[in-house]
C-alpha cells in the first residue's frame, strides 16, 4: 500500500507566497507522474502542474509564471512553491503520484490541504 502525506497549506495575503509537500511511503519501486490537483468550493477538480520522472513540467494557464513544481526522487516527494498568490487560487489542494509497486501500478491522492488566499 502506498500513502500520500501532504504538508504546507494555510492562510496567505494576496501576494504572498506559500510551499506545499507531498511525500509518498510505502512499497514503492518508481513514481513516474507527479502532480498536483486543486478543487474550489462547487467547481471540478482541476490540473495545476505536474512533472514526470524525466524532469518535464506542464501547468495550467491560470499558474503559468507564478507557480513552479519539482520533485525529490530520493525523497520520493514533489513541492509546489506557489507566488504571487491570488484570491482565485483558494482552493484544496492535492497531490496525486502513479506509483510502481513491483506487479502494481496505479494512481494515488493525497488527503488534501487547504490554501486560502484572503487579506
Amino acid at each position: 500500500q502506498v500513502q500520500l502525506v501532504e504538508s504546507g497549506g494555510g492562510l496567505v495575503q494576496p501576494g504572498g507566497s506559500l510551499r506545499l509537500s507531498c511525500a509518498a511511503s510505502g512499497t514503492i519501486f518508481s513514481i513516474n507522474v507527479m502532480g498536483w490537483y486543486r478543487q474550489a468550493p462547487g467547481k471540478e477538480r482541476e490540473l495545476v502542474a505536474d512533472i514526470n520522472s524525466g524532469g518535464g513540467t506542464d501547468y495550467a494557464d491560470s499558474v503559468k509564471g507564478r507557480f513552479a513544481i519539482s520533485r525529490d526522487n530520493a525523497k520520493n516527494t514533489v513541492y509546489l512553491q506557489m507566488n504571487s498568490l491570488e484570491p482565485e487560487d483558494t482552493a484544496v489542494y492535492y497531490c496525486n503520484m502513479y506509483v510502481s509497486s513491483g506487479s502494481k501500478y496505479a494512481g494515488y491522492w493525497g488527503q488534501g490541504t487547504q490554501v486560502t488566499v484572503s487579506s
